[in-house]
């Protein structure tokens, strides 16, 4: 029976890179799924880009690609990543980087992108598309200087296709929190999309994935 083996990079921006290292080393897995973004996270990602226009990802995707990289090479180890925040393709300048500083070639690198909704939200308001504040009912007009960012979420299909198309690392901004756990499954077992049942498995084991540190006992601190 084919098995895939699936770890838990991260939970959060700046959590620990030992985790991933420690499965990189010793736990045999094929993939290593991060999952880094929240609501807030891309609000700090999209103020680092107003400072900086080649920012907007995790800035700790260096020390997760300088750590990694090796094990990307040796073991064939694919790394999927949302750190790509407001801008994946920053963040594949940054890994091509990494891996010219440690000498490596050939690292294939995909990006899945179109999350990025901000740039039509006037166009869509102009077509009659409601965007006032849900909560104080403003008009997106009264707003507009406030908003820092729009995502749509990705689903594990653009992750999928680039693992098809070879890609050893994929990098994404906003995605279901499943979808790095997902896309593999779909990948290795071609499952096609309407296959509800398989789908919901994965999707199921995707969120105890990534969340598995709490899912494990991380939040309990009892006796």
């Amino acid at each position: 029976m084919k098995t895939v083996r699936i770890g838990a990079g991260q939970g959060f921006y700046g959590d620990t890179i030992y985790g991933a290292l420690h499965m990189a080393k010793y736990g045999e897995v094929q993939y290593i799924s991060f999952d880094t973004l929240a609501e807030l996270t891309l609000a700090i990602l999209q103020k680092d880009r107003q400072k900086n226009p080649e920012g907007g990802y995790t800035k700790d995707i260096t020390l997760v690609m300088e750590t990694l990289l090796p094990y990307v090479k040796e073991k064939g180890i694919k790394l999927i990543t949302n750190a790509g925040g407001i801008n994946p393709e920053g963040a594949r300048e940054e890994v091509f980087r990494v891996a010219k500083r440690l000498n490596m070639t050939g690292i294939r690198v995909g990006i899945a992108t179109g999350d990025n909704i901000y740039p039509h939200l006037g166009e869509w308001e102009d077509r009659g598309l409601d965007l006032s504040h849900m909560t104080t009912k403003e008009p997106f007009d009264k707003i507009r200087d406030r908003v820092l960012f729009a995502s749509a979420y990705l689903g594990a299909k653009p992750i999928a296709e680039a693992l098809r198309q070879g890609a050893d690392i994929v990098i994404t901004g906003r995605t279901t929190d499943t979808a790095q756990f997902l896309a593999p499954l779909i990948y290795e077992f071609d499952w096609n999309e309407d296959d509800w049942d398989r789908i919901a498995h994965g999707i199921l084991l995707g969120h105890l994935m990534e969340c598995s540190g709490q899912a494990s006992g991380g939040n309990f601190s009892g006796d």
